[in-house]
């Protein structure tokens, strides 16, 4: 089930095929969050966490987007943002993973 998620989710978004990883990362993201488990009618992050989840952080997997860049020094009329795909959720920290 995990699988076929990611290759959906890689399909039709027509991201490249070397971002599999990132697709089933994606997916195990989302189904831990969504997912409800029979017996006790809550999510697996309502059972670990006792609350429900806010999903507002959320996006489409491949959808474009703009990440501000902040560490370079772009100048007057340089170009404040660069493009990119939205790719997963990092791990560590409340922040996006992007592909540009």
């Amino acid at each position: 089930m995990l699988v076929e998620a990611a290759r959906t989710m890689l399909i039709f978004s027509r991201a490249p095929l070397f971002l599999w990883a990132e697709a089933i990362a994606t997916t195990c993201f989302t189904q831990n969050r969504f997912i409800i488990h029979r017996r006790f009618n809550k999510t697996p992050y309502e059972l670990i966490n006792g609350k429900k989840l806010d999903i507002s952080f959320l996006h489409v997997f491949g959808a474009l987007c703009y990440p501000k860049n902040d560490l370079e020094d772009i100048g007057k009329l340089g170009a404040k943002g660069d493009i990119g795909f939205f790719i997963g959720y990092s791990a560590d920290s409340c922040a996006y993973r992007i592909y540009n």
